[in-house]
């Protein structure tokens, strides 16, 4: 019998494990260790370690079962865990213009004053990782894995919680739960002094092209635009709302449908710099000049606003200080320490350069 000296003598019994939990077993107060999850999940050691360590050999149906019992009780390994491996895991949902590269930098800061290697991974524009990807990340062990416009499902972060590798979320594609510490930037403010400024020119014909639905950042920047809108009485047309991707193409898509619309905007917040530049082509194409016939409010303040003709007036998001605040949090939650809190906001700033002006009389 496996049970502890000081364990009560058990009954003799022939009852599947699958019994109720007011058997006569007592159950542990803390997480299992690898031999009690393999007896109460019925297979191997050797099965639970292939399970632990994200090896791909495992039947389905015996993984689930497996995991679940991690996630409901943790795992405590009797050994002295093995070292994490010296590396934080950058995990983008697409790796695309000079917003990935500024996230890289700012998380390269960080690790390299750690001593920590980073490495990068693309979803290829999905929203979650793929299964594989979570087990590659079990068996290789980072210090600290950091998600960036993505997230997530309960699953994979109790699988990454129950392994000791700790995740921050950056720029999240969605809402985190109220367990995952993240990272984000004061997007609703962000919004609201992007129109806030038009509104100041004389604008009142303000179009907005917003991210993806999905993306809470994309949301909240529409929602500030909509506040500062409502606060000076002016009226938000639906026509002049359009809801974008935060690609270039998407920007010059909507541009041109809003340009051509009867009463067309005399200026246009989008929510990317990426998206901007997409109006500044469809303006070009439809014989417009900015700011003189067309304003353009750009969100990130990417390399390109800045080179842009004329330079794009945008909001600054601090992607770098965003990025290497995420790779400090993931560091201190490795080393065991908590957080000071686990939600961040940094601020945001709107830079004013030559794309904005008064609306040209009609």
């Amino acid at each position: 019998m496996s049970s502890s000296p000081a364990s009560s003598p058990e009954p003799s019994t022939t009852e599947p494990s699958t019994t109720e939990p007011s058997s006569p077993e007592p159950s542990p107060s803390g997480p299992l260790t690898t031999a009690q999850l393999a007896e109460r999940a019925g297979v191997s050691v050797a099965t639970v370690s292939k399970v632990i360590n994200g090896r791909p050999d495992v039947a389905p149906a015996t993984r689930a079962r497996v995991e679940e019992l991690i996630r409901d009780h943790g795992h405590r390994r009797q050994k002295r865990p093995a070292r994490a491996a010296p590396v934080l895991e950058l995990v983008f949902r697409q790796l695309r213009d000079s917003y990935a590269l500024k996230i890289i930098n700012g998380v390269q800061i960080v690790a390299r004053k750690h001593r920590l290697a980073v490495v990068l991974s693309e979803l290829q524009g999905r929203r979650t990782p793929t299964y594989g990807w979570v087990e590659d990340v079990l068996f290789r062990r980072p210090t600290g894995v950091i998600e960036v416009f993505s997230g997530l499902t309960d699953t994979q972060s109790g699988q990454l919680r129950s392994r000791g590798i700790p995740f921050v979320l950056v720029d999240s594609g969605g809402e985190p739960d109220h367990a995952s510490p993240s990272v984000g930037a004061s997007n609703w403010t962000g919004g609201l002094s992007a129109a806030h400024h038009l509104i100041q020119l004389g604008h009142r014909r303000i179009a907005v092209i917003s991210g993806p639905e999905f993306a809470m950042a994309s949301r909240a920047r529409v929602d500030g635009y909509r506040a500062a809108m409502d606060t000076a009485g002016v009226p938000v047309d639906p026509a002049l709302v359009r809801v974008g991707d935060f690609q270039t193409e998407g920007g010059h898509r909507h541009a041109v449908d809003l340009l051509r619309l009867p009463d067309p905007p005399t200026a246009v917040f989008a929510c990317n710099d990426m998206q901007a530049l997409g109006v500044y082509r469809a303006a070009a194409e439809a014989g417009l000049r900015i700011p003189d016939d067309l304003s353009v409010v750009g969100f990130d303040d990417l390399p390109a606003a800045h080179w842009a003709f004329p330079p794009l007036t945008t909001v600054r998001q601090p992607l770098t200080e965003m990025a290497a605040t995420a790779a400090t949090m993931a560091i201190t939650l490795a080393e065991g320490r908590p957080l000071a809190q686990p939600r961040v906001e940094l601020a945001t700033e709107l830079v004013i350069r030559a794309s904005t002006g008064p609306p040209r009389d009609r």
